[in-house]
């Protein structure tokens, strides 16, 4: 009877490793590629931030994720409807790496991730004040896969819960089209204006047991050719 049991152990054990090698190294589940922003001959407003939490103004989840919040007091998103969710509060910083604003971004899981097809995804929304030209509303979905694969499994893996190296790619993957976030200006010489933008992550430490150690983001921002007071504002430039 014994014999019987610890072959069905193995043969389980072994179903769940070559599950698992399957799901990380689907070769079904590849890369978008390059931002089609990146290429783009439009005038594009680039802003970088701090991928990493204790790095920013604000940062909050339900407090059981191994990412905490930080500061270390501030509210938690427990409650029911938003406990899949987190808050960023963070300062945006232009080309120049000088404070252009402030950003707030909203994330929550979505419904919509399967991990068998490589979606993980993450519906997010920011508001940027930009002190200089206005403000704007980004609404997008993100997909985390290639980072959960590159990154935070090996540092699962890893003897020492951790993981360093260079990793960066795209997370925007709608809702345009050519994968794109939707933009709307709020205010200044922005109000009104329909944009695309494209959320980036550099990665070069991730810790299981804390997060992102070293990590930056970066939002692309392509602005309309038909915009008068823009064509003004940047041959005045």
């Amino acid at each position: 009877m014994m014999k019987y049991f610890i072959a069905l152990l193995l043969g389980a054990l072994l179903g769940a490793a070559i599950f698992a090698i399957g799901l990380i190294h689907n070769p079904f589940n590849v890369d978008s590629g390059l931002s089609p922003l990146s290429v783009s001959d439009s005038e594009v407003i680039a802003l970088s931030f701090s991928g990493v939490p204790s790095e920013a103004i604000v940062f909050t989840n339900d407090g059981d994720s191994h990412v905490k919040p930080f500061p270390e007091k501030v509210q938690q998103l427990w409650e029911a409807p938003i406990r899949l969710s987190s808050v960023t509060a963070t300062v945006v910083y232009d080309a120049r790496g000088q404070a252009a604003g402030l950003g707030i971004k909203f994330s929550s899981r979505s419904e919509r991730t399967r991990l068998l097809q490589g979606d993980a995804i993450v519906d997010s929304a920011w508001y940027i004040y930009l002190p200089d030209r206005g403000s704007l509303f980004v609404e997008q979905s993100e997909n985390h896969w290639g980072y959960l694969r590159d990154v935070v499994f090996p540092a699962y893996r890893s003897s020492a819960n951790s993981w360093k190296g260079a990793w960066l790619g795209d997370l925007t993957v709608g809702p345009g089209a050519l994968h794109t976030a939707a933009v709307t200006g709020g205010a200044g010489s922005l109000r009104g204006l329909k944009m695309e933008a494209v959320e980036s992550l550099s990665v070069r430490a991730y810790s299981f047991d804390s997060g992102p150690v070293a990590a930056e983001g970066r939002l692309l921002i392509e602005l309309p050719w038909t915009s008068e007071g823009l064509e003004g504002e940047s041959s005045s430039e």
